[in-house]
């Protein structure tokens, strides 16, 4: 059984900077894109950012590109999203999911149970 879990969200200051953490356990890791998405109250989930088996390349929604950077680590089965230079507009329950199938980005179905990151002013 896939499973995802998340970490490293907590409250910060506007400016400041987090980093995700999410482990990926119950099969092999490497083959699988893996995405980072988030909810904020009131809002639909949105895609955040994405990597694809291999590491590159990787690919940004615009609110976050040049702020947020997602990266993986095969060797722990693990996929972090660093975030700097928050915003109190990045608020929000962040998930992260991966793929069913191998080698597609086309459906993100296993997902983890999500870690709150707050931003205050």
């Amino acid at each position: 059984q896939v499973q995802l879990v998340e970490s490293g969200g907590r409250s910060v200051q506007a400016g400041g900077s987090l980093r995700l953490s999410c482990a990926v356990s119950g099969r092999s890791f490497s083959r699988y894109a893996v995405a980072w998405f988030r909810q904020a109250p009131g809002k639909e989930r949105e895609f955040v950012a994405g990597i694809i088996w291999g590491g590159t390349p990787t690919n940004y929604a615009d609110s976050v590109k040049g702020r947020f950077t997602i990266s993986r680590d095969d060797a722990n089965n693990t996929v972090y999203l660093q975030m700097d230079s928050l915003k109190v507009e990045d608020t929000a329950v962040y998930f992260c999911a991966t793929t069913v199938r191998a080698y597609t980005t086309n459906r993100y179905d296993y997902w983890g149970q999500g870690t709150q990151v707050t931003v205050s002013s």
